[in-house]
């Protein structure tokens, strides 16, 4: 029987921008498969966990990338604030990573956790104010 995905998708968490919202889901299609390489517990795991971090960081800098194009082309007036959000981000799972690879105290279930909660409260604070601003000044995606 195949397990529960540790988080989904759901329409609240949807910014109105199709690319957007697909890569949204990616992330936590990623988060998904973190938690079932944690879950794994073995050897094998630990590998599985290596090679879906590097992906998952590979694929945050391309999110954060396109959503910050998008915001600079509709005048986001808070783009400089949510950039800070997204490069603190990038420096935490960067720092966890490394204490990963290094050999330091690193629990996965704990960063799953913790990229999870991040993620859903990122787009339901940070990325719905854009969604508003698009609504209330009708900017038009080009």
């Amino acid at each position: 029987m195949a397990e529960e995905p540790f988080v989904i998708w759901e329409d609240r968490y949807s910014v109105g921008i199709p690319l957007i919202d697909d890569q949204h889901k990616e992330l936590l299609n990623l988060t998904n498969a973190l938690f079932t390489a944690c879950r794994q517990g073995d050897e094998t795991a630990k590998v599985r966990f290596r090679e879906v971090i590097r992906s998952a960081v590979e694929y945050v800098k391309l999110h954060f990338t396109t959503e910050e194009q998008i915001m600079e082309q509709i005048g986001f007036p808070e783009l400089p604030g949510h950039k800070k959000e997204h490069e603190a981000f990038v420096k935490k799972v960067l720092e966890e990573v490394k204490n990963f690879e290094g050999g330091k105290t690193f629990v996965p279930n704990q960063f799953v956790r913790f990229l999870r909660d991040w993620v859903l409260t990122h787009i339901a604070m940070s990325d719905k104010k854009y969604e508003e601003f698009i609504r209330k000044t009708k900017k038009q995606m080009v």
